[in-house]
């Protein structure tokens, strides 16, 4: 699949893509699972990234070996989030320089995120981002989190563009899998060292690389 000549939005991820939040994830993972008498790995990392709603629960009951008590521990990480995200949510390295040059190009700009909706305007209010989207769209305002398509298929309408001439930035599996069932072209810049994505249409190392901007139908600025 090809990216549109022009694309007719482009949807960014938040967490880990648009923003250097997984570290912030991180901190407040390693909390938890200390509390709970558990070492965050990296394969816990692997495979809690991008996850939302019922999947994260499930997923951290059973690291934790705590059945039946998910939604608690995802309301505990929930207050530990916050504190951190309030701290630091920088954004990754390419993210401003990217979005002022699709804006300068009148290119319709939205978020996708999987998580809720306070979190995400707290990050992009922390990263001075606030206001510089057309549109974001959360987990809890679709019926479904990724993987579905939900939340992307919101933010293109949102936006007045058909997914099909979209591009979606993402950096999880999870995230790929909701941008390509929504029918958006592909960009994949994995935030996790070691992650590959390769349902993505193109993977690039970060959100300066050429290969990112020529997709969006940019020039890279010198």
């Amino acid at each position: 699949m090809r990216p549109p000549a022009r694309p007719a939005a482009v949807v960014f991820d938040c967490d880990g893509l648009l923003l250097d939040t997984e570290s912030a994830w991180t901190r407040a993972e390693l909390v938890l699972y200390e509390r709970h008498g558990h070492e965050l790995t990296l394969e816990h990392k692997r495979e809690l990234l991008g996850t939302s709603g019922p999947a994260a629960q499930k997923t951290i009951e059973r690291h934790l070996e705590l059945p039946g008590q998910g939604r608690a521990l995802l309301d505990e990480l929930g207050e530990l989030i916050y504190v951190e995200i309030g701290r630091s949510a920088p954004p990754q390295p390419g993210a401003v320089e990217l979005l002022g040059a699709l804006r300068a190009e009148g290119v319709p700009v939205g978020v996708a995120s999987n998580s809720e909706g306070a979190l995400v305007a707290l990050a992009l209010r922390v990263a001075g981002l606030d206001g510089a989207f057309d549109a974001v769209v959360t987990a809890d305002r679709v019926a479904h989190p990724k993987p579905a398509p939900d939340v992307y298929l919101a933010a293109c309408e949102a936006l007045g563009a058909d997914p099909a001439g979209s591009v979606a930035l993402e950096d999880s599996p999870t995230g790929v899998a909701a941008a390509r069932a929504a029918g958006t072209y592909v960009i994949g810049v994995p935030s996790l060292e070691g992650m590959t994505l390769p349902e993505a249409h193109l993977q690039a190392p970060s959100l300066h690389a050429d290969a990112v901007w020529r997709a969006v139908g940019l020039r890279l600025a010198a």
